[in-house]
């Protein structure tokens, strides 16, 4: 499949200014988890960056999100992905929105075993995942992200967290970009633990 049709069946990919590869997002409106975190104070997803900012200023990029998870029924979207990320040495599912069911995850899965050479990063607050990490191919990082601020969990393989000081995500200090830090995609680091924002 050509790169030029497999981005018209899934709907482009995003291209943040922070990140060294591609990512995929999706409305943060229908997060399984978010959705109802959202209405708990003190909650990350009660402060979610995905729901402000360009994100909501631009109404394009709303749209785009939805016509991506729409995107995710054609017959061929998972082939359509891989067309594209093979050619991608890192990336990041959702940097907006998060796993919407065990289909979706299973494509995701899919994805990364036909893309052995790109190194996939996917942060969930979707906890049934864990009962899934067997099957998880190597290539994959799957990052837990534990729903209130200064909350950590060291019960999964690898994790993330939201903290109010003392984040190990250098991003901040280097204009707001990744750099050279690729620790969110090395299973090798347990918690990756990023400043409130």
């Amino acid at each position: 499949m050509k790169v030029k049709e497999a981005k018209k069946i899934v709907e482009g990919f995003t291209r943040t200014s922070k990140m060294p590869g591609l990512s995929y997002s999706l409305p943060a409106w229908e997060c399984k988890t978010g959705s109802k975190l959202r209405k708990v104070p003190g909650s990350v997803c009660s402060m979610c960056y995905a729901l402000k900012g360009n994100y909501t200023r631009y109404p394009a990029i709303k749209a785009a999100q939805y016509r991506r998870l729409e995107a995710m029924k054609h017959p061929a979207w998972t082939t359509a992905m891989v067309a594209v990320i093979k050619r991608q040495k890192w990336f990041r599912w959702h940097d907006a929105g998060d796993v919407q069911d065990q289909q979706h995850l299973e494509k995701i899965f899919e994805i990364c075993r036909l893309t052995p050479e790109t190194r996939h990063w996917l942060p969930t607050r979707e906890a049934w995942i864990k009962d899934h990490l067997a099957s998880k191919p190597d290539n994959l990082v799957i990052r837990f992200s534990p729903p209130m601020v200064g909350q950590r969990n060291d019960s999964w393989p690898n994790s993330s967290m939201v903290v109010e000081t003392g984040a190990t995500c250098p991003a901040p200090a280097q204009g707001g970009k990744c750099g050279s830090c690729r620790q969110c995609w090395d299973s090798n680091i347990k918690v990756v633990s990023y400043g409130k924002h």
